[in-house]
């Protein structure tokens, strides 16, 4: 599932509206937002969220409210009563501080239904302590915090750690990624809002897929608000359940080529190698089709995507995404387009059997 974040502190409700209805025409269906830095009072609270939240129900998103312990004294609100979210209609609340493990499980069973979200982003045996105490784990879900200062983003091997220890109990996960174009979060200072440090200046496309690769997260939610539609767009395709590598195509490719690149089903094959991923379908499918020298280079780098030509032999028409340089002397393969530089790094998330697809950019 992907998501967007919405910060009514600092926007006009139409415009947020607005941004909702886009988000959905492109299969948005979670919001995260925040009462973290709340200082009005429980009336104006309310009112304040619940239009927007009844409007985003409308689209069928499902709402969650970012709080910490701070939030219940500020609102004078007791844990053991949890129908002032409820009143402002949000489906769950996020747990941005821990509170021991006990209260966690006490509140998984609140009676307005509530899913309470936990806090990711910390390798500790705290998940495992709200498990010793029993907790309603259908009501348990978890989410990575996202950074707003540079250089403080969690780094890969730690995230996967945190992630990790969420997975183990089947939880459904979520992690933020950063919009190169949205300028509005929840606090003063924002450069960019992203869970992973090496995600902060990608492409959101490449952000969304590289969480999803992982195979840890199921949700990945825009951090920062008002993206543009492009990016709501790309965030779309990048979250289908086959991996998506952007290319750029040679302006030399036959039709055949192009059709083998964009309409054909695309794997890996089992017997993998450190050299290429090979696709294999297509040179039987287009054994007796003519493939014609061009672009074909002494050497092949990595992100080089190639179709085997005409002097390939039995090779002819197959398709291989170069992952350590090689060299061709015999002119044996065309390249028929080259991945994405920031995409490059999904081609070590393709496994044996693993489909993946070519989505074309403009040159």
């Amino acid at each position: 599932m992907i998501g967007i974040s919405i910060y009514p502190e600092h926007a006009g409700t139409q415009e947020i509206k607005d941004y909702i209805k886009l988000a959905s025409s492109y299969g948005f269906k979670r919001i995260f937002t925040c009462l973290l830095s709340v200082t009005k009072d429980k009336e104006e609270v309310i009112e304040e969220f619940k239009e927007i939240i009844d409007y985003a129900h409308e689209y069928d998103f499902h709402v969650i409210l970012d709080i910490s312990p701070a939030v219940f004294d500020t609102l004078g609100i007791s844990y053991d009563d949890l129908s002032f979210f409820k009143e402002m209609g949000a489906d769950g609340i996020r747990l941005d501080e821990g509170f021991g493990g006990s209260k966690e499980s006490s509140l998984s069973f609140n009676p307005q239904n509530l899913d309470i979200e936990i806090n990711m982003s910390q390798d500790v045996f705290y998940l495992d302590n709200i498990f010793s105490y029993k907790p309603n784990g259908k009501k348990l879900i978890g989410s990575h915090n996202f950074y707003p200062q540079k250089y403080t983003g969690l780094g890969y091997d730690y995230f996967i750690k945190c992630s990790e220890r969420f997975k183990k109990y089947n939880m459904n996960t979520s992690a933020f990624v950063n919009s190169q174009s949205a300028k509005i979060g929840p606090w003063p200072v924002m450069e960019g809002l992203c869970t992973l440090e090496e995600h902060r200046n990608l492409p959101i496309s490449t952000q969304v897929k590289h969480l999803f690769a992982s195979g840890l997260i199921d949700d990945v939610i825009i951090a920062n608000m008002f993206a543009a539609e492009e990016e709501l767009k790309a965030v779309s395709i990048a979250s289908h359940d086959i991996l998506t590598l952007d290319i750029i195509a040679s302006e030399l490719n036959s039709e055949i080529e192009n059709k083998i690149l964009f309409e054909e089903e695309h794997f890996n094959r089992g017997d993998v190698n450190e050299y290429m991923i090979r696709s294999t379908l297509s040179r039987v499918k287009y054994k007796v089709e003519d493939f014609k020298i061009h672009d074909n280079p002494n050497l092949l780098n990595r992100g080089d995507v190639i179709i085997g030509n005409d002097n390939f032999g039995q090779y002819k028409g197959e398709l291989q995404v170069i992952t350590k340089q090689i060299e061709d002397p015999e002119c044996r393969r065309n390249v028929v387009g080259k991945i994405r530089e920031e995409d490059i790094m999904l081609l070590d998330f393709i496994s044996p059997w693993k489909h993946f697809r070519f989505n074309p950019l403009r040159r």
